[in-house]
């Protein structure tokens, strides 16, 4: 357990690592929900615009030859 612990201390940085990874945990959390949001709202758009095809945008478009 004793070095378990040394792990979490790091030589004593610990408390300078740990906060360090869990802010870039977070901030690439909310980068993913924000991007699958706009994503899934730009969807939604171009559905629309294209005559609303299917509810997420992602059906495919016919072509008449």
């Amino acid at each position: 357990m004793d070095s378990f612990s040394s792990f979490l201390n790091m030589g004593g940085h610990g408390g300078f690592v740990w906060p360090s990874f869990g802010i870039t945990v977070l901030v690439l959390v909310v980068l993913l929900v924000t991007s699958l949001r706009s994503l899934k709202a730009r969807e939604s758009t171009l559905a629309k615009l294209r005559g609303g095809a299917t509810e997420t945008g992602r059906g495919e478009a016919t072509r008449e030859a």
